[in-house]
């Protein structure tokens, strides 16, 4: 026993030397705690639509209205044809449209059956199923009252609600999830994967011997992230041959494009994993630092599993910090909606920053540190 109180005690005393390694070990649980509480929740409100109302009448309006009261709907825009709508769907800016015809308030008082149209964006399968079921309950709530209505005949329309899904018809969760997956495998690969490697280099003392050799420091790091590059498109590949072959999801977009776009992706997760490798010490370290700071704040905040809806207003702004957010919107906007570039320019621009600015800081810090 006295042997394993020193060791015990050694232990103790190697983990309080090292400061970096105590960020990860309590200060990452807090972090993590926070945004369980705050950011990771499977209820579903403030789903975002737009409203093409052909009516323009007082009973249309009154539906509109039903909608934004309910807590669960915000109307973001009116469109003025059903072009604005779709694209309003397709670019990500809301997840359902309502449609309302024509004559929707002289069919309500002439007791006709009224086609009402909801379509919803079904490459978020989850919000989409839960938004379905909010917007039948406003519907059936509606028709409740127009029983209700003193001044109306006895016999009182009954809205005929359609609804629609695009781009994922049976909303089947697996085709909102594996595009995912491809980003959370991108990151582990580039990132998590990088800072090891290098900080390995590091522990067995070879870094050192690297240094040495007539090599430029540009050389040394090219020749380190070169090879995550190669095996991250090769990761791309087997996922687009496992979804489609095997779960059956088809690419709707241009896979040319994918692999374009995924390049912007993947230069700034090798930034992030150069930048990680600078600060860490050891393999352990760099790979909590990676998993506790970087991958799963990116997973809660960026739209992976959890709508960026629910979350509060302070942490709805910080997911626009978080490139896997519109690495997200890229992948699935190709994989089910079949968006092009068109459509996916400012996910791009910005996720180019992003990647521009994070590889820059981090190949000068690495230089620095090799020098």
């Amino acid at each position: 026993m006295k042997k394993i109180r020193y060791l015990i005690k050694k232990e103790f005393l190697q983990l309080i030397r090292d400061k970096k390694l105590l960020l990860p070990i309590f200060l990452a649980p807090i972090l993590q705690l926070i945004l369980l509480g705050y950011a990771v929740t499977f209820d579903v409100k403030n789903i975002s639509f737009s409203v093409y109302d052909m009516d323009n009448s007082y009973s249309s309006r009154e539906l509109i209205s039903d909608f934004t009261s309910s807590g669960y709907f915000v109307m973001k825009s009116k469109m003025d044809n059903y072009d604005e709508l779709e694209q309003n769907i397709q670019k990500n800016k809301v997840s359902m449209g309502l449609v309302i015809p024509v004559n929707f308030e002289k069919n309500i008082k002439t007791g006709k059956t009224i086609p009402l149209q909801l379509i919803v964006d079904g490459s978020d399968a989850n919000t989409s199923t839960i938004g379905l079921a909010y917007a039948k309950g406003v519907i059936s709530k509606f028709n409740q009252n127009l029983l209700k209505e003193k001044k109306l005949p006895l016999k009182v329309s009954k809205i005929n609600a359609e609804f629609r899904s695009w781009y994922n018809p049976e909303l089947k969760s697996k085709y909102f999830m594996i595009p995912g997956v491809l980003c959370l495998l991108l990151m582990l690969v580039t990132m998590i994967l990088t800072s090891m490697v290098i900080v390995k280099e590091k522990e067995i003392g070879t870094m050192e011997q690297l240094i040495v050799t007539p090599i430029k420091p540009v050389q040394l790091i090219a020749g380190k992230l070169i090879p995550f590059i190669i095996i991250g498109f090769i990761d791309i590949n087997l996922v687009l041959f496992v979804s489609y072959f095997w779960f059956g999801i088809p690419i709707k977009g241009s896979i040319i494009l994918l692999f374009v776009l995924s390049g912007t992706f993947i230069l700034t997760t090798l930034g992030l994993g150069l930048f990680i490798s600078t600060i860490s010490k050891t393999q352990q370290q760099a790979m909590m630092t990676a998993a506790f700071f970087f991958m799963l704040p990116f997973m809660y905040l960026s739209g992976f599993i959890f709508p960026i809806e629910n979350m509060p207003k302070i942490l709805q702004y910080i997911t626009h910090l978080i490139p896997l957010k519109y690495f997200l919107i890229i992948i699935r906007g190709i994989f089910l909606k079949g968006n092009g570039f068109n459509l996916l320019w400012d996910e791009f621009i910005i996720l180019l920053l992003f990647g521009i600015g994070i590889f820059t800081i981090s190949v000068l810090r690495f230089r620095k540190r090799l020098e």
